[in-house]
Parts: C-alpha cells; sequence; structure tokens
C-alpha cells in the first residue's frame, strides 16, 4: 500500500518525515499472553506532509491491516483526571452551547461513555442515539431516551432526528477522512440546522513539543487547525470554531451545515506546518538515541516501568525496548488491561500496587497532563516511586 496523493487536497504526497518498518497495526487491542502479543500484525509508518493543505497522513497505511473488535480497548475514563476533562466538556456543551432538550447522535461512540453523560444529565433533557459497529452494551438505556445502533452513520440516517452530532477521536483513525465528512453531511440532509462538534489531536503539539511516542499506525490522518478547518469547508459545512483544548493536545471543532467550499489552505500556514515536521525530522534519530541512552542509565540502577498502556506507552516501549528486555512492565489505570500483554512488545501490564511489588522504583510519565493524578495515586496507596517526565528532552 503506497498513498501517492493527498487524501484533502491531491496534491502529489512530499516523502515522509517519519519512517518505521515493522510497527504494530494496534496500540489497544488486548492479549491473554506475551507470545500472542508478539504476534500482532505490523504495518509501516511513513508520516508525510502535504505542502498544499498540511495535512499529515501515513502513506503506507493499510485499513485491511487493522481489526478492531471486542478485544480493542481505548477506555479513558478509569482516569480520574480525564474523567474530571469528559464531565467538564460535557458541561461545556450543556451550559456554554446549550445542548439541551435535543436529540445528540454520537459517531463512533465506542461504549457510550460520553454520550451518557449527556443524556445522564436530568437538568439538560437531552435524549441520545449512538453509532459504532463495534459497540458492546444494551441496546437501551435511561428509560429510552439512550439507544445504540451497531452500525455506521452516513445518508441512510438521513430520517433519524439529529439536533446535535458529535464526533470524538474517530477521523484520525479514518485513511480519507472527508468520506467521513461527507457521511455526516449526507445524514444531515434533512437537518440543516443541526451543530457538528468533532475532537481530534492536535498535531501541531505533537510536532512542536517532538513528541515522538505520539506517531503510530492507528492514527494515519494528522490534523493541524488549518487542514481540519478546510476538510468541513470542502465537505459542506461552516466552521464556527476551532480551537484547542487538553492542555493544546486536541483539537476541537464546531461547525454547522451548508454548502462545499473549494477554498484552498493559505500557503503561508501549510509552509509553516511543512517547517514543523522537518525539525522534528531533523531531531528524532537523536531523540530516539537520548532517551534509549536515558533508559539504559536508569536501568543500571533500578526497576522502571511505563505509566500508560495507552498508544503513547505502547509505541515508547515498541521504540525503546521491542525485545521487552529492560522496562519491567507498563502501568495502567484500566482494569481490563491488567494482567494482559502491551502489543509487539508483550511487556505485562500491572496497577500501581502490582508495579510496586516488582520491585519498580521508577515509572516514566506518558502524558504530563496525569502527572498530579498519578502522584496523588502513589500517595494514597503509599508507594515509593519516582515519576519521571521524558517528554521534556
Amino acid at each position: 500500500m503506497h498513498i501517492a496523493t493527498c487524501p484533502l487536497c491531491g496534491t502529489p504526497a512530499s516523502p515522509p518525515f517519519v519512517s518505521r518498518p515493522d510497527v504494530p497495526c494496534h496500540q489497544h487491542l488486548v492479549y491473554e499472553t506475551a507470545e500472542e502479543a508478539r504476534r500482532i500484525a505490523r504495518g509501516r509508518l511513513d508520516m508525510a506532509a502535504c505542502p498544499s493543505c498540511g495535512f499529515v497522513f501515513n502513506r503506507s497505511f493499510d485499513p485491511a491491516r487493522l481489526s478492531y473488535g471486542q478485544s480493542y480497548d481505548n477506555a479513558q475514563s478509569h482516569s480520574a483526571h480525564f474523567d474530571a476533562y469528559l464531565d467538564g466538556l460535557a458541561g461545556m456543551l450543556v451550559r456554554d452551547r446549550q445542548v439541551r432538550d435535543c436529540t445528540i447522535v454520537e459517531v463512533g461512540c465506542g461504549k457510550g461513555e460520553f454520550l451518557r453523560k449527556l443524556v445522564g444529565d436530568a437538568g439538560a433533557g437531552n435524549r441520545g442515539i449512538g453509532f459504532d459497529p463495534s459497540y458492546i452494551g444494551p441496546e437501551t438505556e435511561l428509560d429510552g431516551r439512550l439507544s445504540f445502533r451497531k452500525s455506521y452513520y452516513d445518508a441512510s440516517c438521513a430520517a433519524v432526528p439529529a439536533d446535535v452530532v458529535i464526533c470524538r477521536h474517530v477521523i484520525e483513525h479514518i485513511q480519507t477522512p472527508l468520506d467521513l465528512l461527507h457521511s455526516v453531511r449526507a445524514a444531515l440532509s434533512q437537518a440543516r440546522n443541526a451543530r457538528v462538534f468533532f475532537e481530534t489531536p492536535a498535531v501541531e503539539w505533537i510536532l512542536r513539543g517532538q513528541v515522538i511516542w505520539d506517531f503510530f499506525y492507528e492514527h494515519c490522518s494528522l490534523f493541524s487547525a488549518t487542514s481540519i478547518r478546510a476538510a468541513f469547508q470542502r465537505t459542506g459545512f461552516r466552521v464556527e470554531d476551532v480551537h484547542y483544548i487538553f492542555g493544546e493536545q486536541y483539537l476541537w471543532v464546531e461547525a454547522t451545515p451548508t454548502e462545499p467550499a473549494t477554498g484552498a489552505v493559505p500557503p503561508a500556514d501549510a509552509a509553516e506546518l511543512v517547517a514543523l515536521t522537518q525539525a522534528y525530522a531533523d531531531a528524532e534519530a537523536r531523540l530516539i538515541g537520548h532517551l534509549k541512552a536515558q533508559l539504559d542509565d536508569a536501568c543500571g540502577r533500578k526497576k522502571i516501568a511505563v505509566w500508560g498502556a495507552g498508544a503513547k506507552g505502547v509505541t515508547l516501549a515498541n521504540l525503546l525496548d521491542p525485545d521487552g528486555t529492560r522496562i519491567d512492565c507498563v502501568i495502567d489505570l484500566n482494569p481490563n488491561k491488567q494482567g494482559r500483554f502491551v502489543p509487539g512488545t508483550g511487556h505485562p501490564i500491572v496497577s500501581p500496587a502490582q508495579a510496586a511489588r516488582r520491585g519498580v522504583e521508577m515509572a516514566v510519565l506518558m502524558n504530563p497532563n496525569y502527572r498530579s493524578e498519578n502522584l496523588k495515586i502513589l500517595a494514597e496507596q503509599n508507594i515509593r516511586m519516582d515519576l519521571a517526565d521524558w517528554s521534556k528532552q
């Protein structure tokens, strides 16, 4: 599989600024044994930036290598910090965006945690319909005000009422993101007053921070504020607002249906993004070498863990310790992941208490947003463990 043109604007693809052969295709599959985890499907990561629109995509992405199913678990709500973030996001929609007495559609709802918050707020009076082919759970909840459909949201759903459409952390998994936006727009053909809210990682944050573990196979499509605005405009949406949230790690998009536009991304905006990718490319080998040296030094003195068995932690483990011989384990708060193994490397996934019993003295923190929460957990459980933030190189 080799993508020759930009999926957003059709410009011939540039050479990749990140090239990694043989990376795990999934970061969120859970495995019962280390051997099974090491046998995961693998693919190439060749991230390129379009010089015309600034869209970042994996030129070697092959969707046939992915298999989302019941073993896929990317739930983050086991973290009190992230759950509070979701509460704040839901509160913002109800309070500031007046999402009240609305029928809310969530596209790619997962297990329905976020939609449940919006519909479960008794004072808001909302109803919800979640769409996700991989959804597992009851078809209806909350006295029928919340329902789920194991299907896609597209033109066939035009008769489904929708005052609000929400789509969080789906579009970055789609090789042809315009198709997703076209599908949502077609579903809203009879709902011209609907409001649309999207959330997705901000590639600017990754590039400016040179966060090497935020490039991985599942995220084949990464947007800047400029490129996502252009994508929405080209597929029949008027963009009301784009801004950064969650410590600037995510983009939040607010849009309404209109007619498709054909305007180009301002060249200066695309050029700035491309310059960031070049700076990242120039630094990546040095950064990985520095991290490996840090790991070697730390392993010589104490047992080391990685804190976070999500995409960031899985990617770091595969970059620095592919054989699973230097990092002792990976800590995660999700009980469904504990007792299982990291895709690609086979590292055991454990709770903080289990890591302490294994003799772990230092954990590498994968996301600085969670530092305060993790320190609180260690203090409450009387665990002596250093937290190292290796994102500041």
